[in-house]
């Protein structure tokens, strides 16, 4: 097996390092498409409301019934 010339060890070199910067370029595109919320928001509009508005009721439902433990308004009416 003959061993390449250094003109073609530099050859290669070089192709190499223009194709990790057009790779580089790619990942960068996709890393700040895939982490762009706000499209993603306007993607997915509906959803986002949905789980804003459950989200919402089980938190607010939620407070309001450690406030009434808090305050003992919970509590059974023992005088039947």
């Amino acid at each position: 097996m003959e061993g390449r010339s250094p003109e073609e060890i530099r050859a290669s070199i070089e192709q190499n390092r223009v194709e990790l910067g057009t790779s580089l370029e790619r990942l960068r595109g996709e890393v700040v498409r895939i982490t762009d919320w706000r499209s993603s928001l306007r993607r997915n509009r509906t959803q986002a409301l949905v789980g804003a508005v459950v989200a919402g009721f089980v938190l607010g439902g939620g407070l309001a019934a450690l406030g009434a433990l808090a305050s003992g308004g919970l509590r059974r009416n023992r005088a039947r």
